[in-house]
């Protein structure tokens, strides 16, 4: 059968759940450590220094890969969403 109808690919909405759910697999390592995620995770953006993030179930090689300003772009997308 041949679709005749385009796709649409929207990268932004790809990149958000992408970050999303690293955002969520490092709070979860986090929270697993002992941690509290959310100090973390602040220390983390605030500073780049990704001592803040553990190595636990390569918590802090996956943050890495997200650009910081990407993250807080989207916190502050959600935070924004969930206020209206």
């Amino acid at each position: 059968m041949v679709q005749e109808q385009t796709t649409l690919f929207n990268v932004d909405e790809i990149d958000t759940r992408l970050i999303r759910n690293t955002l969520k697999e490092v709070y979860t390592s986090l929270e697993e450590r002992g941690y509290n995620p959310t100090n973390q995770i602040v220390g983390y953006l605030i500073s780049g220094d990704p001592g803040y993030i553990s190595s636990y179930k390569d918590a802090r090689s996956k943050i890495q890969e997200v650009d910081r300003a990407k993250i807080v772009e989207i916190l502050l997308k959600e935070f924004q969403n969930n206020n209206e």
